[in-house]
């Protein structure tokens, strides 16, 4: 089986996309539609939520095909804090603060309980 066909990659990569979209749906709004009433802004979020889940179930499925459940959760919080410092940063114009590294950390080391064997 090739690299890019093994399971836990193609998982990570869809999760990393479906993140994306989530991370816009839920926050993109408060820089897009600021002077939209909150309805609207709903009704975008949701239109683009739909797009994360249309990548993020398969990509779940996927993923528990060689994956525990509890692995399956902290590889997706690892995505979300990859793909959300950026948006912080970069589109949101949000300070890079050592307040993300330390969540990193924290993150480093459910993922080291959590996959270990």
């Amino acid at each position: 089986m090739g690299l890019i066909s093994h399971p836990l990659l193609v998982t990570a990569l869809m999760l990393a996309v479906s993140n994306l979209f989530m991370t816009f749906a839920w926050y993109g709004h408060l820089k897009n539609l600021a002077a939209s009433p909150w309805y609207i802004a709903a009704l975008v979020s949701w239109g683009i939520a739909l797009f994360e889940y249309l990548i993020q179930v398969p990509a779940n499925r996927i993923g528990y095909s060689e994956l525990s459940l509890g692995q399956l959760k902290i590889l997706q919080e690892v995505i979300t804090l990859s793909v959300f410092v950026p948006f912080a940063v970069l589109y949101m114009n949000q300070p890079l603060r050592m307040d993300y590294l330390y969540a990193a950390l924290c993150l480093m080391g459910a993922v080291y309980f959590i996959f270990r064997t």
